[in-house]
Parts: structure tokens; sequence; C-alpha cells
């Protein structure tokens, strides 16, 4: 719970003083022995803590989402199974989970979302990694438009999406093979292009490491790169240039 749930508690009267001094007096973070939880990332960076769910042991994985989940009225997981959805549905009710993107997660009813970015793949097989961008952006309360299977190989599809596209306050670019579509929209918008490249390709694509190299080599401007396959940090990304061109930040 954040310092200004617990103020705005105290001052409805739904939590004493004496109660609201115990939660001041607590860490920054919560030792479960096996995970130290960060209960204030989202006082420092704006964003709650988010659970990576690849390779947690089953009982860390309950405990952490539970805790989370009473701690913050929601709570955001990437990179889950089916198995790891059950268990943590059969704890927490509310829990949802996406096959393609693999997020597991429980979320505020009534969240607003701002601004406009937009999630572009190139290709049907890119999906996975770019839903997981979308989901991302917005559970942090991002307005999210999808534009899927666009890539170069048939750059008509592109072109029919580009009034789409080029409202946008951040743009995000997913494909594999050589993963040119980040170049192509480069050239095509003003504001900041986040690519990511996926580990889809035949065997010289080298598990995404192709798409990569194009994608850091780039002779289009504003471009940045994250890792192969790594939607949540393009969602991530994606949010605080959306926050921030939607705050006005910069402007006169």
């Amino acid at each position: 719970m954040d310092t200004k749930t617990i103020l705005k508690k105290v001052q409805e009267g739904s939590l004493t003083v004496d109660e609201a001094e115990r939660l001041f007096a607590r860490q920054p973070f919560e030792d479960l022995g096996f995970a130290k939880l960060d209960g204030h990332r989202k006082v420092r960076q704006g964003f709650p803590e988010v659970i990576y769910c690849s390779n947690k042991p089953d009982e860390y994985l309950v405990s952490i989402y539970k805790k989370m989940f009473e701690e913050n009225g929601e709570v955001f997981g990437t990179r889950a199974t089916r198995h790891q959805y059950e268990l943590v549905k059969a704890e927490l009710p509310q829990v949802t989970y996406d096959e393609v993107s693999r997020i597991l997660k429980a979320e505020r009813a009534d969240k607003q979302h701002i601004g406009r970015i937009a999630v572009c793949s190139a290709g049907t097989a890119d999906i996975p990694v770019a839903e997981e961008a979308a989901q991302t952006a917005e559970f942090f309360g991002t307005y999210v438009d999808r534009v899927f299977d666009v890539g170069v190989s048939g750059i008509h599809r592109l072109l029919s999406e580009m009034d789409i596209i080029q409202r946008a306050n951040c743009v995000v670019a997913v494909a594999g093979m050589e993963g040119a579509l980040a170049s192509v929209l480069g050239g095509l918008v003003k504001n900041p292009v986040i690519a990511v490249p996926t580990s889809v390709g035949y065997g010289a694509s080298m598990h995404g490491i192709s798409a990569l190299l194009t994608m850091i080599n780039s002779c289009a401007n504003g471009i940045a790169v994250v890792n192969i396959d790594n939607g949540f940090g393009a969602g991530y990304m994606a949010t605080q240039i959306n926050r921030l061109a939607e705050s006005g930040a910069g402007r006169e």
C-alpha cells in the first residue's frame, strides 16, 4: 500500500493512526524469505513491481501473488503457464490468464486508459510478443491500438493503417525474420519507435539475433531497441513515453 493510499484511508476513517504508523514503519520491501517484495516501487518509479513467473516454484509464486494483490488490489505477471494460472486462481479467483501473451493478472475494473500507443506486429507469429507489450501498457493505464500482421512482405497492409499509427504517442514494432518493420515505421512516424526483435524465423535468423542486429543498425532515426522477445520491456517504456506526452512535459 503506497503512502497516498494509507493517508487517504486515515482521512476516510477506514484506517487508524496507529495502524498507519505501523505500515509506515515497515521496510521499503517485505521479506518473505524467498523473495523481497518491493512495495515502494510505484512510489519511486510510478509502476508497481511485476512478477516474472517463469521458473518460480509453485508455492513461492502463489505466495507472491497473494501478498502483492493484498497490498495493491491488483497484480501483474508475465511468462506464466496454464499450470501456474490454475494454482494462483485456486487462491485468487480474480486472476485471469491469456494463453497468447502468457500474462497472469488481476486488474481493477475501473482503470482509466490515457493517451495512445500503437503496437504493430510484422506477422501473426509475432503476436504473442506484441500482445505482451500491449497488455503491459494497458495494465499501466495506456490506451493501445493493435495493428497486427503488417510486415514488409506486403507493405500495402501497413500503409493502410497509417492513420492509426501516426496518431500514436509511441509505436512498438514487433518483428522477427530480418526485423525490417521497425526501420520502415521509423521513416513514417514523428514519434519514438520501440523495436522488439522476436525469435521467429528460419535457421539463419539465429533465434532473433538477425532481427536484433537489423534493428540496432537501422538507418531510420528515433528507434530504440529492447531485447529479443521482450514485449514487457517495450510496453513499459511505451507507457513512460505516453505519460510524458500526455502530461505535456517539456511544453511551454
